[in-house]
């Protein structure tokens, strides 16, 4: 791909970007407020899906487990 094809490829889907959002009848300090924020709520759901996904996965794992007859660990095991 041709250096000029992906220039006028980045540009095109900015443009979109603009059509579909709609901010593009904002004023230039406007897009830019909407844009930061935008970007701030992406990053917060992105780093929060990171953090405590995993978590809920395994614990849901380890719930359903245990309802599908999973091994079930003895107490008397642990404490010993």
């Amino acid at each position: 791909m041709d250096v000029k094809n992906l220039k006028d490829y980045l540009h095109w889907l900015y443009y979109q970007y603009l059509l579909i959002t709609s901010i593009y009848v904002l004023e230039p300090w406007e897009q830019t407020l909407f844009n930061t924020v935008l970007f701030t709520m992406v990053a917060m759901v992105i780093y929060t899906s990171y953090v405590f996904v995993p978590i809920h996965v395994r614990l849901a794992l380890e719930f359903f487990s245990g309802l599908c007859g999973g091994q079930q660990e003895s107490t008397v095991a642990l404490i010993s």
